[in-house]
């Protein structure tokens, strides 16, 4: 492997993922910012190259709630192939929301996204070393909100609770499942390879944006509760975890987990239930048209 290693981060224009980039740059790797914003990824080039004035980064303008979008992204990456890519990008979009492709958006960019964009990755990577990580959510709250593996699409539709307001959240929590569902899934199909998948959740983080525009009613109300529940540090403790597992050397080869604290923690039944993961992987895989 190259005595430079070459990272992706995406959702990198704020919060948690700038700071895995940054911490990325800070350890000597060289780092793709992935954003839809022109603007905000070079402020947050800026950004960091305050704190790292030598840091090698270059921002990647990409629109995840499109699959067309990240498979051009995946193309402009594969040469030469990343070392490690942290998928960090997540949205929390209104249920009546869908992209010019047809797909609900929190859908799209949180669960849809990773799918094709570590996918298409895996070819060009080939036999080199590599890490995958993707940044989930709570485990023990995420315990509450199985997903429906036959359909989707429902999960981001249907059966969201009676208060409307609320909804978006528990559409956003449902993909945070899926996220876990691909560690596992993805992590299965490439044992054997030199490329590991594991997960994080890096705690209740202030500053995380999340794309959230549609902050009315009893998700507002749950946002200001939230307050009260933020982890200290702010979005650098929230890059701890995702950062220690694109880099720690005692991570060699360790695949198929999920981390929090830096510690492998057990996620609900439902996400770890083999064909229950299967179903996911090929339902996405319908959904995407591979």
């Amino acid at each position: 492997m190259p005595s430079v290693k070459n990272a992706v981060v995406t959702g990198a224009t704020s919060g948690i993922g700038e700071a895995i980039a940054r911490d990325l740059a800070a350890a000597g790797m060289r780092v793709v910012l992935v954003g839809r914003s022109e603007e905000r990824l070079d402020q947050s080039r800026r950004r960091i190259l305050a704190d790292v004035p030598d840091a090698d980064v270059r921002p990647e303008h990409a629109d995840l709630s499109l699959l067309s979008e990240v498979r051009g992204l995946a193309e402009r990456l594969a040469d030469p192939p990343p070392d490690v890519v942290v998928c960090n990008a997540a949205v929390i979009a209104d249920i009546a929301d869908h992209t010019p492709e047809g797909l609900q958006r929190t859908l799209a960019t949180n669960h849809l996204a990773p799918y094709v964009l570590l996918n298409s990755l895996v070819e060009p990577i080939g036999a080199r070393r590599a890490r995958f990580v993707v940044v989930g959510g709570s485990p023990r709250a995420l315990a509450r909100v199985p997903i429906d593996v036959d359909d989707l699409e429902r999960n981001t539709s249907r059966g969201l609770g009676a208060v409307r307001s609320f909804q978006p959240f528990t559409a956003y929590a449902r993909t945070k499942n899926m996220n876990a569902m691909f560690v596992y899934a993805l992590a299965s199909r490439l044992r054997g390879t030199a490329i590991t998948v594991n997960g994080a959740h890096p705690g209740i983080i202030r500053g995380t944006r999340l794309g959230l525009k549609h902050n009315r009613g009893l998700l507002r109300a749950f946002g200001a509760i939230s307050q009260l529940l933020f982890s200290p540090g702010g979005p650098e403790a929230g890059a701890d975890t995702p950062t220690w597992l694109a880099t720690a050397p005692e991570l060699d080869g360790v695949t198929g987990q999920f981390f929090v604290k830096r510690k492998a923690v057990a996620t609900a039944p439902h996400t770890t239930d083999p064909a229950r993961c299967d179903r996911l992987w090929d339902e996405s895989a319908r959904l995407v048209g591979r």
